[in-house]
């Protein structure tokens, strides 16, 4: 169905749209021109339990597939993914107001995860040991867990998603998704085209919502293992809720990316990627870059850089050519944004760019690019993750302060370095505390066969994302000792006769 006309969306259970039974909903905007487009249903216990009691009637059906057989399924998946990639980057700049040049990258970074699983027979293989013990062998499986669900953030409703569902699904576990109920649209017609690529109904549901679902998801005896990722508290009480609850979870929280710029680095190259990271997306990413530090003398030649280049980067709807930086995603989140701005000001931070006031025609949720300069680590636009296109420069002796600065914030998601010289990015990326690392590359986002996550609080739980830890998580491991007796049926002399 062509989702993007309705005006109330549907959840998906069994395999099917179905109306919802609660009776709250919430509104659907477009960043772009702040019009209320579609509202959503905001899931009640009832319509959660219904997707779990789907979940759960086609659990022992889809674990009892062969790997291979539901690999095909994916692999399936994947061309329709394809073929359908520029309608679905459309949903999502309509809804979240990236532009389709990022949506459409969205989309590529969840097919690589599609392309990952395709391999589940030999990421499912297990480990064996003959006569550990006279006439005793000893080998190892991975099981799937059982019903799973997936508690997924605004900013990438695509690939975020798809860091969960396709690794649970190859390795033999059933579904729930609760995507973010502000751009809700996308995770619907993915359920309509995995089941166009042959999973059967009641494998894969969404149910759309807030807290309410999501505690019901917490409760609900039947989901045995929960993913989520989203901002810090709200991490912290998934896992805290969850594990009390007796679930398998993993809980990836908030970030707050540096960026350390050395005096040798190539300042064109540097001050290219960092706009691109902290401006890309609005910001409203969770290895986006919100705080540079310079390293030594080059501070203020960088400054100059990034602030010239701030001041061209295009500002306006996803959708219109040449725009390099859409909206954010809501009202209240401009206005938040906003006030991070004026507090940097009173705080006594260098406004070397303004964005608070980018001049687009309209009611749109736009912030412009904003660069701070002589930001301390006392301030809020430091401390905090704004999340929203607004840079801080920090000044820094030498590359052990910098270091020292980075490993003493309490989020370690992401991090990078500028720099010409081997031996500084080999001492950054052994000291430096911090879950993903980049050398000269702004976002340190591992392929697909790697696996996503960071350290101290930007992380709840010891597995991670997609890559192995994906495969960890969405299944359990079984170990078997096996003996066999000779009951005297082998006789002496005997021989198996030769095949073909």
């Amino acid at each position: 169905m062509d989702l993007t006309t309705l005006e109330r969306l549907p959840l998906w259970i069994g395999g099917k749209a179905v109306a919802a039974l609660t009776k709250r909903y919430g509104d659907v905007t477009n960043p772009a021109t702040g019009e209320v487009i579609r509202h959503v249903p905001l899931a009640s216990a009832a319509d959660v339990d219904a997707a779990v009691a789907a979940a759960a009637a086609a659990l022992p059906s889809w674990r009892a597939y062969p790997p291979l057989r539901r690999a095909r399924v994916m692999m399936h998946f994947r061309e329709l993914m394809l073929a359908h990639r520029k309608e679905l980057a459309k949903i999502i700049t309509q809804e979240h107001g990236k532009t389709l040049a990022d949506a459409e990258g969205e989309v590529t970074r969840g097919i690589e995860v599609v392309e990952f699983v395709t391999a589940i027979p030999h990421l499912l293989k297990g480990e064996f040991s003959e006569n550990v013990g006279t006439d005793v062998d000893s080998y190892s499986l991975r099981q799937p867990v059982g019903v799973c669900a997936g508690i997924t953030p605004f900013n990438f409703p695509c690939m975020v998603p798809m860091w969960m569902y396709p690794v649970a699904l190859a390795c033999g576990n059933t579904f729930v998704l609760k995507p973010s109920e502000r751009d809700p649209t996308l995770a619907l017609r993915m359920a309509e085209l995995l089941a166009e690529a042959g999973l059967p109904a009641g494998v894969f549901n969404v149910v759309h919502g807030d807290k309410e679902a999501v505690d019901a998801l917490l409760a609900h005896p039947q989901v045995k293992a929960i993913s989520f990722v989203g901002s810090t508290p709200i991490a912290k009480y998934i896992y805290e809720t969850g594990t009390a609850n007796g679930k398998r979870v993993q809980a990836l929280g908030g970030a707050k990316n540096h960026a350390v710029v050395l005096p040798d680095a190539d300042l064109d190259f540097t001050t290219e990627a960092i706009v691109g990271a902290g401006y890309g997306s609005a910001g409203e990413r969770c290895m986006a870059i919100s705080a540079v530090v310079a390293v030594g003398e080059v501070g203020d030649a960088l400054v100059e850089r990034l602030a010239a280049r701030a001041r061209r980067v295009e500002v306006g709807p996803g959708d219109a050519p040449s725009v390099e930086m859409g909206p954010v995603i809501t009202r209240a989140a401009r206005d938040r944004i906003v006030g991070y701005v004026d507090g940097g000001v009173s705080e006594g931070a260098r406004l070397v760019v303004d964005g608070r006031q980018p001049g687009i025609p309209g009611d749109g949720f736009f912030v412009g690019p904003t660069l701070f300069d002589h930001v301390t680590p006392q301030m809020a636009i430091y401390r905090d993750e704004i999340f929203g296109p607004v840079l801080c420069v920090v000044r820094s002796a030498s590359l052990a302060d910098a270091i020292a600065l980075i490993n003493a914030s309490p989020y370690a998601n992401g991090t990078a370095i500028f720099t010409r010289s081997g031996h500084a990015a080999r001492r950054f990326q052994q000291d430096v505390e911090v879950g993903m690392v980049g050398v000269n590359v702004p976002i340190p986002v591992p392929m697909a066969f790697f696996s996503f996550g960071g350290w101290r609080a930007s992380l709840f739980g010891d597995l991670n994302v997609h890559g192995m830890d994906g495969v960890r998580f969405y299944t359990r491991g079984k170990t078997l000792t096996t003996r066999w007796p000779d009951d005297g049926s082998a006789a002496p002399g005997f021989h198996m006769p030769m095949l073909g």
